[in-house]
């Protein structure tokens, strides 16, 4: 038995996909539908599952949902993302942090097997350190997005110390593919080339970022689960492949043969780090493959017409 929360978000809904093909698996999936999407959710098709509309921070809402069932396993994917909606209401992003610790207390008091949580690369900041390490390179983004993620990360630790609560972190650096809502930057800049509208890019471009398919993110994801690895350890999930903004924009343009101009604009105020490249080594280990490279993962997003959500 295993609850999946946010589920109806993109890399939480991809989870759902794949823990449902294991027969065995049954799964609850909640989610608020803030930025959830209920067309996310997998087919009436298999029987191993169950939607519920809920509140993870708000406690009669899970405390409900999570006594009525004798969850193993719980994936605490529930949060506000978004750059700009996490700059725009930080408030919001704060209000995660109850439902991180009502998750935590219903797990020690249920019987919970493990929580296995998605934190984020935003945690890094401005990282001192190429690639970002999970265990040597600092934490020192004093953004809300990710010091709430850093404090999710603390009580997960500091439960295990205490009450014995195993986990798994994930550190989830850019994922993309289907699914993906778009107000993200691959997503936008597909669906502005393929309409051959302008692409526009805040500062010049430089800025560097890895993008993971989310085959990869998922498929490493549930290893941890299915082989039990990494109980009481932190994952980078990502891509070591680091592409600058501008050239983003232009493998697109080449992919789908756009018309697309790109544009500047003003860079972001805050959040927009220079460089970002995690040490993925873990995940390698546990995908035991090659990972889809950029060029397909961007071709598999736009065959698949799936990604406007």
């Amino acid at each position: 038995m295993i609850l999946v929360t946010g589920g109806a978000g993109f890399i939480g809904s991809c989870l759902v996909d794949r823990l449902i093909e294991d027969e065995n698996n049954f799964v609850v999936v909640v989610d608020n539908l803030t930025t959830g999407n209920i067309k996310r959710l997998p087919s009436r098709k298999k029987e191993n599952w169950k939607f519920i509309k809920c509140n993870c921070n708000e406690y009669r809402d899970i405390s409900a949902v999570v006594t009525s069932y004798k969850f193993d396993y719980i994936f605490h994917y529930a949060a506000v993302v978004g750059v700009k909606r996490t700059l725009d209401h930080p408030a919001w992003v704060l209000n995660d942090i109850q439902g991180i610790k009502y998750i935590l207390d219903l797990s020690k008091n249920t019987g919970v097997k493990r929580v296995f949580f998605s934190s984020s690369s935003e945690v890094y900041g401005e990282p001192f350190e190429h690639p970002q390490n999970e265990m040597t390179t600092p934490l020192n983004s004093r953004l809300p997005y990710a010091v709430v993620k850093n404090v999710g990360e603390a009580f997960l630790r500091s439960y295990k110390q205490e009450f014995d609560l195993n986990y798994t972190i994930f550190r989830f650096f850019n994922t993309y593919g289907p699914k993906q809502s778009s107000d993200f930057v691959m997503t936008r800049f597909i669906k502005s080339a393929l309409n051959n509208s302008k692409i526009t890019i805040y500062g010049d471009g430089t800025q560097t970022r890895t993008f993971c398919y989310r085959e990869d993110n998922i498929e490493a994801c549930v290893k941890t689960l299915t082989n039990k690895l990494h109980i009481n350890d932190t994952v980078n999930i990502g891509s070591d492949f680091e592409v600058t903004i501008l050239e983003l924009a232009k493998l697109i343009i080449e992919i789908t043969g756009s018309k697309s101009e790109i544009v500047h604009a003003a860079p972001l105020a805050e959040g927009d780090m220079t460089r970002r490249k995690p040490d993925i080594s873990k995940m390698k280990e546990l995908l035991g493959r090659p990972m889809v490279t950029i060029e397909e993962g961007i071709r598999k997003t736009i065959e698949s017409g799936q990604y406007n959500y």
